[in-house]
């Protein structure tokens, strides 16, 4: 049964959402835009076996509003705070996207990290990424009529980005959500969104990765995003590489996108092999 509650992280509210199992935990981080329902089918896939823990990073779901200076960085202090407030030792990291990047900032820092997965992210970030990602951050500060009108005008993106939409998507967009006086509108701050967006570009990926040194698995989304390119290029992984000590590289033929709003049976099959031998 799903455990949904709020941890007091440095007197910021953190939604969790907890999955329990037998082993773990595995502490699941979205992207950039996203909740904690970004990683509904890597939860459904590992709890029971895995207590499986995901959460809504601060600034978006029900977690409380970030620092006005935000960034990865602070994101990444925020999963130290919780993990020490749960008392979780060892934990297995899953980070996608932008939670790749605050997953491999916190393995770094945190050697009690068991294991590191990195669903396309914590690489090297050019004007390429900023070109996909920064023109679809407008639709966070306009108004909608109510969560069904945000829904609709949502999926009208993801049609072009070559996402199915399914019942799960619908739940997972209806979340991101809420009233605000008379109109409805996302629950994140689209200035503080393009915040944590250009942290990315300080992030050192060699910095990061040589202080990193619990077993990691790569998965690199190499499919093209609609009429897009990949969001990111093989290339963009190579100082990654070459810095984290024990890593593991999978390519997988989906999108940045599908790889969470698909049932991804390729990819579940690499981390359960990689979890299998940890």
């Amino acid at each position: 049964m799903l455990n949904f509650y709020k941890v007091n992280v440095n007197g910021k509210e953190i939604q969790v959402a907890d999955y329990p199992g037998e082993k773990g935990p595995i502490l699941a981080i979205h992207g950039l835009t996203g909740t904690h329902k970004n990683m509904h089918y890597y939860a459904e896939k590992l709890k029971g076996e895995y207590r499986f823990i995901a959460v809504d990073l601060r600034g978006r779901g029900n977690s409380d509003e970030t620092d006005e200076e935000t960034s990865i960085f602070k994101h990444a202090e925020d999963i130290l705070g919780l993990l020490a407030e749960m008392k979780i030792d060892n934990p297995i990291l899953l980070g996608y996207s932008m939670g790749a990047f605050i997953s491999a900032i916190v393995a770094s820092r945190l050697k009690s990290v068991k294991a590191l997965i990195l669903l396309d992210g914590a690489a090297k970030t050019s004007e390429h990424q900023r070109g996909i990602i920064q023109p679809s951050l407008g639709r966070i500060s306009r108004h909608f009529d109510s969560k069904e009108h945000y829904a609709e005008e949502i999926k009208k993106i993801y049609a072009n980005l070559g996402i199915e939409w399914t019942d799960v998507l619908q739940d997972t967009v209806e979340y991101e959500v809420g009233p605000a006086g008379t109109h409805w509108e996302n629950k994140a701050d689209e200035s503080r969104i393009v915040a944590d967006f250009n942290s990315f570009y300080t992030f050192d990926p060699s910095e990061i990765g040589k202080d990193t040194d619990c077993p990691t698995l790569l998965v690199y989304a190499e499919g093209n995003i609609g009429s897009m390119p990949p969001l990111f290029y093989l290339d963009d992984y190579k100082e990654t590489q070459a810095s984290i000590k024990d890593i593991k590289t999978v390519v997988s033929d989906c999108n940045h996108y599908t790889m969470v709003f698909e049932q991804r049976d390729d990819i579940q099959q690499e981390i359960d092999a990689f979890l299998e031998k940890i």
